[in-house]
C-alpha cells in the first residue's frame, strides 16, 4: 500500500470550497423528503465531529505526532462539511439539526470512560480507533455516494462529490494506519473483538435508532445498495485479522429482522382476534 503523504495533505487542507455554487438552483430541482431527512441526519453527525473528537484527546492517539497532525486537519474539515449541509437544507427550506452538544447522554459518558481506560491500559489502543476510523469514513463517504444516486439532485450532488473527495483522503489516512498497526496478532485480536460487538453506523447512540434504521433501509437497500455495503465490508477485510468479518452487511440485515419483528408485533397488537382487519405494511413500517 501506498505511504500516506501528511505534509501534502496539512498543505492541502482547506474549507469546503462552495464559492462557485449556484444556490438559486437549488428550489429548481426537486429534493425527496427522505433524503431531506437523510441530510439532516447527516448534517448533525458532521457538526458532531468535534464531540468525537473530544473522547479522543483522553487518549493515547494524540500521543502519535502524525495522528495528532491528522486530526487538527480532520476536525477543520469535517466542520465545514456539516456548514455546507446545513445550508443546502436551509436554502432548500427545511430545519438543520441544533443540539446542545456540550451535554452528554449517559451511552456517550459510559463510552468516553472506557475508551479513556482502555488508551490507559493497552499501549496498542490507537490501531483499535484507527481502525473504526477507516469503517466509519468509507460507510460515510459510501453513505453520500448513495444519497446522491438516489436523490438525483444536480446541486446536492455536486456538494456530496467534494466533500467525498475529502471524506476519501481521511479513509486512506486511517484505513494506512490501521493496516501497520494491525500488523500485531494481539492487536488485530483486540480490535476485531472490539469492532464486531460494538461498531454500529456513524450517528449510532446520538441519532435515535429509528434514524439510523431508516437511513439502512432508504440508502442500501436494493441491489444496487446491497452492492455498495458489501464493497465497504470488502474493503475493510483486507485489514489484518478482518478476514470474514461481519459488518455493515451484517448490521443491515440485523436491522431489518429488528423491523420485521417491531412490525408483527404491531399486526398482533392492532389486529382484534377473530378480525379480518389487517394493517398495510406501509404503515406499520417502524423507522
Amino acid at each position: 500500500m501506498e505511504p500516506f503523504d501528511l505534509d501534502a495533505y496539512t498543505s492541502r487542507s482547506r474549507a469546503l470550497d462552495l464559492s462557485d455554487i449556484d444556490w438559486s438552483e437549488v428550489a429548481r430541482h426537486p429534493l425527496p423528503a427522505e433524503a431531506v431527512r437523510t441530510l439532516r441526519y447527516m448534517q448533525d453527525i458532521e457538526t458532531h465531529t468535534i464531540v468525537y473528537l473530544r473522547t479522543l484527546l483522553s487518549t493515547r492517539a494524540i500521543d502519535d505526532p502524525e495522528v495528532a497532525t491528522f486530526l487538527a486537519c480532520w476536525l477543520y474539515e469535517e466542520t465545514f462539511h456539516g456548514r455546507a449541509l446545513a445550508r443546502f437544507l436551509e436554502t432548500a427550506g427545511a430545519d438543520i439539526v441544533q443540539r446542545t452538544r456540550s451535554l452528554r447522554p449517559w451511552r456517550e459518558r459510559v463510552e468516553v470512560m472506557l475508551t479513556s481506560a482502555l488508551a490507559r491500559a493497552w499501549p496498542d489502543f490507537c490501531g483499535v480507533h484507527m481502525a473504526w476510523g477507516a469503517i466509519n469514513e468509507l460507510t460515510t463517504l459510501t453513505g453520500y455516494q448513495r444519497l446522491a444516486a438516489v436523490a438525483r439532485h444536480p446541486v446536492l450532488e455536486e456538494i456530496l462529490r467534494r466533500i467525498i473527495r475529502d471524506e476519501s483522503r481521511h479513509f486512506f489516512f486511517y484505513y494506512r494506519q490501521a493496516a501497520l498497526r494491525l500488523r500485531k496478532p494481539h492487536a488485530a485480536r483486540v480490535a476485531r473483538f472490539l469492532v464486531e460487538r460494538f461498531w454500529g453506523p456513524v450517528g449510532t447512540g446520538v441519532q435515535p435508532a429509528s434514524e439510523t434504521r431508516f437511513l439502512a433501509s432508504y440508502l442500501f437497500s436494493g441491489v444496487e445498495g446491497g452492492a455498495a455495503a458489501r464493497r465497504v465490508d470488502d474493503r475493510i477485510r483486507q485489514l489484518p485479522g478482518f478476514d470474514g468479518i461481519p459488518l455493515l452487511e451484517a448490521w443491515i440485515e440485523r436491522t431489518e429482522r429488528s423491523d420485521g419483528q417491531a412490525r408483527r408485533r404491531a399486526r398482533r397488537y392492532a389486529e382484534p382476534a377473530g378480525s379480518a382487519f389487517s394493517i398495510s405494511s406501509s404503515s406499520a413500517l417502524t423507522t
